[in-house]
């Protein structure tokens, strides 16, 4: 057999060297999936999150984005990636605290399946309405869902929002018909043109049209107000307790991560929060950053688990409402 040239010889290092700088990127490359497509608030945090945490790591993250099955798409790849920090699942409450509740049969375990790694933010829920409608106030908001026939919109069944519907219709022993939308978007559209009476939603993705004088803030799902609507009296300030949806943002891994590999990402994150970009972006959306060790995000989970698993069977929620 004829040995090869040393042309073929340099070619194969060559190409060998290539695979090997390749791999060894790839290894240094670390993936934040979120189950929510490009362009919106879940997409813009992990954006403005992956430019810092760059800094921080000093290695590539890019922003996958795999939305679909209620949050099951971008749980179930994460699942699925090797348990060494490098891919990781940027979730809202949704996929985590609440599906449990809502779906029968989950393809990912949210318990089993995944390691708290760090909170990022907190957002309040917000009342609003359309700038021409008859509630100038909360109260007469809530005094109009007496009549059976006011409607609130939320972005979709066992959304954070609808989870806050849900509240207020417990807390203030009034009816209140709940239109599911696919999607804020279309929810704020529909409210800002009066097809429905208000809608409950994240308050950053509320702040545009807010400011715009499009929507009139009624009131806040939270225990305190929101310096973004400082003006806003909080449900509880309005006699009606215990309306608290807050649609927190963190970070999970593969379970089996290790401990000290969670351990210096969640120090990575918190670094993160401390930069003047997510101060900015907090000032703008209203969002609360949350930094906290990975133990006290994960009883936060676990309280949230059961707090909205109980709702969600009191109320008879299914996703087929």
């Amino acid at each position: 057999m004829a040995q090869p040239s040393r042309f073929q010889q340099a070619a194969l290092a060559a190409a060998l060297t290539l695979t090997m700088g390749t791999a060894a990127a790839q290894a240094q490359q670390l993936s934040l999936v979120i189950a929510f497509p490009a362009g919106g608030p879940a997409d813009s945090l992990a954006r403005v999150v992956a430019a810092q945490l760059e800094k921080e790591l000093d290695q590539r993250i890019i922003v996958e984005n795999k939305p679909g099955g209620n949050g099951a798409v971008a749980a179930s790849y994460v699942n699925r990636a090797r348990p060494d920090g490098q891919t990781l699942f940027l979730s809202s409450v949704g996929a985590i605290s609440i599906n449990p509740g809502l779906y029968p049969k989950l393809i990912y375990n949210p318990t089993k399946d995944f390691a708290p790694v760090a909170m990022l933010i907190s957002t309040p829920e917000v009342l609003v309405v359309g700038e021409n409608h008859p509630a100038k106030t909360a109260q007469d908001f809530l005094a109009k869902l007496k009549d059976g026939k006011t409607t609130l919109a939320s972005s979709g069944i066992g959304s954070m929002p609808h989870m806050a519907i849900a509240q207020l219709k417990v807390s203030s022993k009034q009816p209140v018909l709940h239109v599911p939308y696919k999607g804020a978007a279309p929810a704020i559209t529909d409210t800002i043109g009066g097809q429905v009476d208000g809608f409950i939603g994240d308050i950053s993705g509320l702040v545009g049209n807010l400011q715009a004088g499009k929507l009139r803030a009624l009131a806040t799902a939270a225990p305190k107000r929101s310096p973004v609507v400082p003006d806003t009296p909080t449900f509880d300030e309005l006699g009606v307790p215990n309306v608290y949806a807050n649609n927190w943002y963190g970070v999970l891994a593969p379970s089996a991560t290790p401990k000290d590999k969670i351990d210096a990402l969640n120090a990575a994150f918190n670094r993160v929060l401390e930069s003047k970009a997510l101060k900015d972006y907090e000032a703008s959306t209203g969002v609360e950053l949350s930094p906290m060790s990975p133990e006290a995000f994960g009883k936060i989970i676990k309280e949230d688990t059961e707090k909205w698993g109980a709702l969600i069977k009191a109320e008879n929620i299914t996703v087929d409402e």
